[in-house]
C-alpha cells in the first residue's frame, strides 16, 4: 500500500506540472495561429525535443521493449536503424525548406501548406489531407489513451474505462487550454521524464537480473535473438531468416518521418530557422541514445524474467515490461517507490506526448482546414479559437469509444498510422519541396494512392505471404510518389506565379 501512494504521488505531481502549463500557456493563445503554431515562436531546444516526444510515443517505453523482449533485437534493430536515419534525413533535407515556404505562403497547418503550395483554390488537397489526418490520428490517439488506461489499471486496480477516462480528460485539459505552446513545451519536460525512465529502469534491470553478463547469456540461449540476420519465434522456441527484403520494408519506417503532420508543425513554428542545425542534432543523438536503451530493456526483461523477478510475459503482455519492473522496484522502500513512480510518469509522457500532439492536429485539420478553407465558412479570431477547442473535445470522445477494448497491441496500431501518413503524406511534402513540376492533380492522386494502398497492401497482398508480407508502408510510399510524379507530368504544369513562388524559396534556403 506504501508502494502504491508514494507511485501515485510522483504521477500526481508530474500531471499537475502538466495542467499548470496548459493554464500559463492559455493566456498566449489569443487567436487560431497562436493555438495551432505557437505563432511560430519555438525555441532550438524545445523544437527539438517537442518533435521526438511527439514522435516517440507509447511504443518508446511499451512497443519497443515489448518487442525486443518477445523476438530479440533485428525486428526492433531494423527498425531503430531506420527511424534514426529518417530523424536525421528529415531535420537536413525538410526542415528548413518547409519552414521557410510555410513562412512565404502563410500556412500554419499541413493541408493548408499542400493547398497554398499548389494554388488550390477550391481547397480539395485541404479536404482530403483534413480526412487522412483524421483517419490516421484518431485510432493513434486511441491507442495512446489505452496505453494509460492499462497503466492505471494495472498499478492500482483501477477499473480500465475509468483510468482511460481520467488520463485522456488530464491530455484534453492542458491541450485545449494552451495549444500549440503549452503541447510543445510539455512535450520538453516528457521527454526529459522519459529519459529518466529509460536509464533507471535498464540500470535496476541489469543489476536484478544477475548483471549484464547474465542477461547476455540467457539471451544466447534463445537461438536468433541476438541476431541481425535472424529472428527469434516465441511459440516454436526456433528461429527463423530475416531476409534482405524485410529488413529493406523494416527499415522504410524511416520513410514515415517525411509524411508526419506533428512533426512537420515543429518545423514549421521554430522562431530561428537558423537554429534547426542545433535542433538536428540534439533530436538524432537523442533518438539514437533512447531506442538503443528502449530495446536493452526488452532484452534485460527476458533476463529478469529467466531470473525469476518478474513474470514470464506473453503476446501483448510483453509490453507492459517496464511496468512490471517498476513494480519490483517500487516493494523496496519509499525512495524506490517515488523512483518507480517517475519511471510510470515517464510511460505516460511517452504516450501524453504524442496523443496531445496527434489531437491538436487533427483538431486543426477539422475546424481550420474542413469548415473554413473547404467549408468556405469564415470566423472571427475567438470564434474560430472556441471550435478548435471543441473539436479537440469531440476526437478525445471518439478515440476514447475506439480504446474501449484493452487488447489491442500498441506496437501494431502505431505501426499501421504511420505507415498511413507517411505514405499519404511522405512524397507530397518531398515533391512539393524539391520538385517544381509537381502539381495539384499529382499531389491529389498521389495522396489518395498512398493512403489507400496502406489498406490494400495491409489487409490484402499482404495476406498472400511470401515476398508480399513486408511493411505496407514501403509499397504504398514508393507507389503514391510513382504515381504523384506520373500525374503531375501527364497534366499541365503549374503556373508561373506558382513555380516563381518556388524558385524564390529555393534560393533563399540556398544562401
Amino acid at each position: 500500500m506504501t508502494s502504491q501512494i508514494c507511485i501515485l504521488i510522483s504521477i500526481l505531481i508530474y500531471l499537475g506540472l502538466m495542467i499548470y502549463i496548459g493554464v500559463r500557456y492559455s493566456k498566449n493563445n489569443t487567436q487560431a495561429d497562436d493555438f495551432y503554431l505557437g505563432g511560430r515562436k519555438l525555441g532550438p531546444l524545445v523544437t527539438a525535443m517537442s518533435a521526438e516526444a511527439s514522435d516517440m510515443s507509447s511504443y518508446l517505453l511499451m512497443g519497443l521493449p515489448g518487442l525486443a523482449y518477445i523476438s530479440g533485437i533485428a525486428d526492433v534493430g531494423w527498425t531503430a536503424i531506420g527511424l534514426a536515419l529518417g530523424t536525421y534525413a528529415n531535420w537536413l533535407f525538410v526542415s528548413r525548406r518547409i519552414r521557410r515556404y510555410s513562412s512565404t505562403i502563410g500556412s500554419f497547418t499541413i493541408p493548408e501548406f499542400f493547398s497554398k503550395r499548389y494554388g488550390d483554390d477550391k481547397h480539395l488537397l485541404t479536404c482530403i489531407a483534413a480526412v487522412v489526418i483524421v483517419i490516421f490520428f484518431v485510432p493513434y490517439t486511441a491507442s495512446g489513451f489505452a496505453a494509460c488506461g492499462k497503466l492505471f489499471s494495472t498499478l492500482f486496480g483501477m477499473n480500465y474505462m475509468l483510468a482511460m477516462l481520467l488520463s485522456a480528460a488530464i491530455i484534453v485539459l492542458y491541450c485545449t487550454l494552451g495549444g500549440f505552446l503549452a503541447v510543445s513545451t510539455t512535450d520538453l519536460m516528457q521527454s526529459v521524464t522519459m529519459t529518466i525512465a529509460l536509464v533507471i529502469v535498464v540500470g535496476y534491470g541489469a543489476v536484478a537480473a544477475g548483471g549484464l553478463d547474465a542477461v547476455a547469456a540467457n539471451a544466447r540461449e534463445l537461438p536468433g535473438y541476438l541476431s541481425m540476420v535472424q529472428t527469434y519465434v516465441a511459440d516454436t522456441a526456433s528461429s527463423k531468416p530475416y531476409t534482405p527484403l524485410t529488413i529493406v520494408s523494416t527499415m522504410a519506417w524511416g520513410l514515415g518521418y517525411f509524411g508526419m503532420p506533428h512533426i512537420l508543425l515543429r518545423f514549421m513554428a521554430i522562431q530561428d530557422e537558423k537554429k534547426l542545425k542545433l535542433s538536428r542534432r540534439i533530436a538524432t543523438v537523442w533518438v539514437v541514445i533512447s531506442m538503443s536503451v528502449a530495446i536493452l530493456i526488452g532484452i534485460v526483461g527476458y533476463g529478469m524474467s529467466k531470473a525469476g523477478v518478474i513474470p514470464v510475459l506473453e503476446g501483448s503482455n510483453s509490453e507492459t515490461i517496464i511496468i512490471q519492473i517498476a513494480s519490483v522496484l517500487s516493494s523496496h522502500g519509499v525512495i524506490p517507490a517515488l523512483i518507480a513512480g517517475v519511471i510510470l510518469a515517464g510511460i505516460l509522457a511517452a504516450t501524453m506526448s504524442t496523443a496531445d500532439s496527434q489531437l491538436l492536429a487533427a483538431a486543426s485539420s477539422i475546424s481550420q482546414n474542413l469548415v473554413q478553407d473547404f467549408g468556405r465558412k469564415k470566423l472571427e479570431a475567438k470564434t474560430s479559437l472556441l471550435i478548435a477547442r471543441a473539436t479537440v473535445i469531440v476526437i478525445s470522445l471518439i478515440a476514447v469509444f475506439i480504446a474501449r477494448d484493452p487488447n489491442s497491441s500498441i506496437f501494431t496500431i502505431v505501426s499501421f498510422a504511420w505507415a498511413g501518413f507517411g505514405a499519404a503524406f511522405g512524397p507530397v511534402v518531398l515533391l512539393a519541396l524539391f520538385w517544381k513540376r509537381s502539381n495539384k492533380q499529382g499531389a491529389l492522386a498521389g495522396m489518395i494512392a498512398g493512403g489507400v494502398m496502406v489498406f490494400v497492401w495491409k489487409y490484402g497482398i499482404a495476406t498472400l505471404g511470401g515476398a508480399f508480407a513486408i511493411y505496407e508502408l514501403l509499397p504504398a510510399f514508393i507507389i503514391a510518389l510513382l504515381v504523384n510524379v506520373a500525374v503531375s507530368l501527364a497534366t499541365a504544369a503549374p503556373s508561373e506565379e506558382i513555380v516563381k513562388t518556388f524558385e524564390e524559396v529555393k534560393q533563399s534556403v540556398t544562401k
